[in-house]
């Protein structure tokens, strides 16, 4: 999938694809000034807000370096149902901001059409799961404490300014649930500055740092989202494992207890055995394969024809030519065989750009409404569509041909 973020991303920080990700501080300058506004803006992050059930701590507002308590911005009210909802209180909201406060929401992408697609682009492009946060501050405000995040954070200054310091790791690798706790921030400093408009910055995991806006003056604000990227490591292999011996009752058996000793006995050979058949290699490629997408648009025919589709899947397809006669694709926890001849439209609809179906014959139509019934695609509308609009270059299915050569 070629998205404008993706590749924006690659030339600001002077990367050649994804392999970077996680391995050290970088920082650099988005040279495409449109994207941003095109992300996102204050206004219709605070839209956004105005506009859903929101609870702590997807919502959450700070004031002078502290959390707030949740009763201070969000309100429960009930509808004509008598059904109680928590929806923020826009107008406590807006005091809290402009006596210099900070808003974050987590999971945008959830909401947003843009960011959704921004971050299924940067899942296919890590191989990883992605979600974005926003974070909005007005005025001369404290930021959050020296602290380190359990994932990678690429993070774009859409708008405004913030100064950040950034230090090394103190723990290698550390981790949400460890072995040991990770208190003692590093005294390698790596870089303090100020993000404005257009900056993007790559943090690894384990790395220390904190952002505020004290001494930018009462009258700016700063806007900004962190893109997280979580890893896969050794533990959650391991607990991978732990899943797929289930299936074994020697496994599933007490440890004590009738013919415990001899079972016991075998458990290492066969809990290595396992680890061979799935090695790390072979989870990655299972986990992706099998990651089932998030909610997304049904196809109703009764509603109208079938016009524009989309692959939906948290990561990019794997298709495969069995033989001259047979396809195969992988992803979203399925398996599915085309005839071969479909392979071309298959590259298509599976590519994570919008197709147009106007004009397409009934043959790639009838392999895209067998994609979205398998959950692999999704049909677009006027909404869900300005997603790519601008970002995500469109094809026309009258240009795809649906035989091979």
């Amino acid at each position: 999938m070629e998205h404008r973020l993706v590749s924006g991303i690659e030339k600001a920080l002077g990367w050649d694809g994804p392999g970077a990700v996680g391995a050290a501080f970088a920082r650099g300058r988005l040279e495409d000034p449109d994207l941003l506004a095109r992300l996102m803006t204050s206004y219709r992050l605070l839209d956004t807000v105005k506009r859903r059930h929101l609870s702590h701590p997807q919502l959450r507002c700070y004031a002078k370096g502290d959390e707030l308590h949740p009763s201070s911005y969000l309100s429960t009210v009930v509808n004509r149902r008598r059904q109680a909802v928590r929806q923020a209180d826009m107008a406590a909201l807006g005091r809290i901001l402009s006596d210099g406060g900070t808003m974050v929401l987590d999971s945008v992408d959830t909401f947003d059409p843009t960011l959704e697609v921004a971050c299924r682009a940067l899942g296919w492009w890590t191989g990883e799961l992605v979600s974005v946060n926003a974070y909005l501050a007005v005025g001369d405000t404290d930021g959050f404490h020296l602290h380190w995040d359990d994932h990678d954070v690429i993070a774009v200054q859409l708008s405004g300014e913030k100064s950040w310091e950034v230090r090394g790791p103190s723990r290698s690798a550390p981790m949400y649930r460890d072995a040991e706790r990770n208190l003692t921030p590093s005294d390698q400093v790596l870089w303090t500055g100020t993000m404005t408009a257009g900056d993007v910055m790559h943090i690894p995991r384990g790395y220390w740092h904190t952002a505020t806006r004290i001494g930018s003056g009462s009258d700016g604000h700063s806007l900004h989202m962190t893109f997280g990227i979580t890893r896969r490591t050794g533990v959650t292999w391991i607990n991978f494992l732990s899943d797929m011996a289930r299936a074994d009752e020697d496994f599933r058996s007490d440890l004590e207890g009738p013919e415990s000793r001899t079972r016991n006995a075998s458990l290492g050979a066969k809990l290595a055995a396992l680890a061979h058949t799935y090695g790390p290699e072979n989870y990655l490629a299972e986990l992706r394969a099998n990651t089932p997408p998030a909610r997304h648009m049904p196809y109703v025919p009764a509603l109208g024809r079938l016009q524009q589709v989309v692959t939906v899947t948290e990561f990019e397809p794997a298709i495969t030519r069995l033989d001259s006669d047979r396809v195969e694709v992988i992803a979203a926890g399925k398996r599915l065989i085309f005839q071969g001849r479909a392979e071309p439209g298959l590259r298509t609809l599976l590519s994570g750009h919008p197709v147009h179906l106007m004009g397409s014959g009934p043959d790639l139509r009838a392999v895209a409404e067998c994609l979205i019934k398998e959950g692999l695609c999704a049909p677009l509308n006027d909404e869900s569509s300005s997603g790519y609009t601008g970002l995500v270059p469109p094809v026309t299915s009258s240009k795809v041909p649906l035989t091979s050569a």
